[in-house]
């Protein structure tokens, strides 16, 4: 356990002992009882990406434009000759994990869902779509509250027309197991071509051992797919790697399966889907030592009240931002903290980086907290093991830290990665090293050697929104200019994200 989950375990140890694991449903919210499992995550609300900055001294800003062509966007960024610091406070948007979790549950819960602090990203957005398809009633998307109509457990219809998950690998992973098991009737699924050349057998064959009938491109490996639903049959799935969308597709499968439903990781994966699936009113027994969860299949499903707290992935982008622009210090508000996705956190305490967690608080009885992160000297270190599953999406961000740290980083164990929207193990080595890293790609990682400076030029997202990011924060400490292609994508998780770098690079906006 790093240092940061060690104290938020220690503040958290009297909650822990007093508070109760177990959520129960009464008047459609969310109410707890004695514990056996650690509750649900959803924290206070996040109405939309904010932003107030503040500046120490009068400094050049840096020039942040976007540029429109008929068929991408680019993003320019002009740093400053003497460089410029980064001060102020952010909230960004909401999780992106629990936003398609509330989406899917209450469509397929009995009554009405509400649902405060979605995000409005395009992943979201393509969940919201297919399950209206098939007869959900999901009012217009906001970053308020949206309200969610399930038809549920087994009720969904058959669409009439294909159903179009984008470029979300979560929509039509998860959607699968949902799709599977219901019976007598047929689904043809697909998506963007990004989303159409990643792979599909993770989840298709561990579902057709439950029973399920799934066709294909290249075995049943590629969309489109089509799903005639069964009845499934509940299995024990020894998974070959931990991933919180393998298990998250068997669990939904497992809601209308006979029989109970088990799932066993190398390590643990996030546990959004365990702890959402029991606050609506499903029966799962977690055994942390092993690894496994296991649910009871055909339970009565109630809608509920979520909160969705702050993406810690789109933190991430800050907190290295932060971390490698000097003299910078920000304060990133109401951070969910769920200790399956602090990974991000304890790489980079190991680089040395200066994080505090403050205003730690609890709401619905998960962790959240402002965190503060002031520029410092990052050191070269080894991530490998079991914080790759709890950082796979904060890669490419780490990277990059990386590349401004002193020495030799080593990232091993993350294979994942190249079958992710892009092999983001080959476009961050290939895009960074064009403005002068020193990145070697191994078969399941990178070797980074720090301290080479950076100089802007012209880069490519290669339609990947974490990438895309990415490289947007290693341009704020290159010099000259850097033009980023395709930086449209960053939409598909973090809308608001231009608006805030150019807002913090603002220097004309302060409090």
């Amino acid at each position: 356990m790093g240092l940061f989950a060690r104290k938020i375990s220690s503040y958290f140890s009297l909650w822990n002992a007093l508070t109760l694991s177990h959520l129960t449903s009464h008047s459609n919210a969310l109410t707890l009882s004695r514990p056996h499992f650690f509750p649900l995550c959803f924290p206070a609300p996040h109405l939309s990406s904010k932003i107030s900055i503040y500046s120490r001294q009068p400094m050049p800003a840096p020039v942040i434009t976007l540029e429109s062509t008929a068929n991408q966007q680019d993003l320019v960024i002009q740093r400053p000759p003497s460089g410029r610091s980064l001060q102020g406070s952010i909230q960004v948007s909401g999780d992106k994990s629990i936003s398609h979790r509330a989406l899917m549950l209450g469509a397929i819960a009995q009554g009405e869902t509400r649902i405060q602090g979605l995000l409005l990203g395009e992943d979201p957005r393509s969940t919201a779509s297919c399950f209206r398809a098939m007869g959900a009633e999901v009012s217009e998307l906001n970053a308020e509250e949206i309200v969610v109509r399930g038809v549920g457990l087994g009720q969904l219809q058959e669409p009439v027309e294909v159903l179009n998950a984008g470029n979300s690998g979560t929509t039509l992973r998860l959607m699968l197991g949902v799709l599977a098991s219901h019976q007598e009737r047929l689904f043809i699924v697909t998506g963007d071509k990004s989303l159409r050349s990643r792979p599909m057998s993770r989840v298709v064959q561990p579902l057709q051992q439950m029973g399920a009938q799934i066709w294909g491109r290249q075995g049943q490996a590629l969309a489109p797919l089509a799903i005639a639903g069964q009845q499934l049959q509940g299995i024990h799935y020894h998974s070959p790697i931990a991933s919180a969308q393998v298990k998250s597709c068997l669990l939904l499968a497992g809601l209308m399966a006979e029989g109970k439903t088990t799932v066993t990781e190398p390590t643990l994966s996030r546990d959004h889907s365990e702890r959402m699936l029991q606050a609506f009113g499903a029966e799962l027994n977690i055994d942390s030592e092993s690894h496994s969860v296991t649910l009871t299949g055909q339970p009565k499903l109630d809608g509920q009240t979520v909160i969705v707290p702050g993406d810690i992935s789109s933190a991430a982008f800050w907190l290295v931002a932060g971390a490698i622009v000097p003299d910078s210090e920000l304060l990133l508000e109401g951070i969910g903290v769920n200790p399956t996705r602090t990974g991000i956190l304890d790489a980079l305490e190991t680089m040395g980086a200066d994080i505090q967690p403050e205003n730690q608080r609890v709401v619905a009885g998960e962790p959240l907290a402002d965190l503060r992160v002031r520029y410092g000297r990052l050191k070269g270190c080894t991530l490998a093991g079991e914080l790759i599953p709890r950082s796979i999406d904060e890669i490419p961000i780490l990277t990059v830290a990386a590349v401004f740290a002193e020495g030799t980083t080593v990232i091993r164990d993350a294979a994942e990665l190249r079958v992710k929207e892009s092999d983001r193990l080959a476009v961050m080595a290939s895009q960074l090293n064009r403005m002068g890293a020193r990145i070697t790609e191994q078969p399941d990682g990178l070797e980074i050697t720090g301290g080479t400076p950076l100089t802007g030029t012209d880069v490519e997202s290669h339609s990947d929104h974490r990438i895309a990011m990415s490289l947007a924060i290693a341009a704020l400490n290159a010099t000259g200019t850097t033009r980023i292609h395709g930086a449209e994508a960053a939409a598909i998780s973090y809308p608001d994200f231009t608006r805030t770098l150019q807002k913090l690079c603002d220097e004309e906006i302060k409090n």
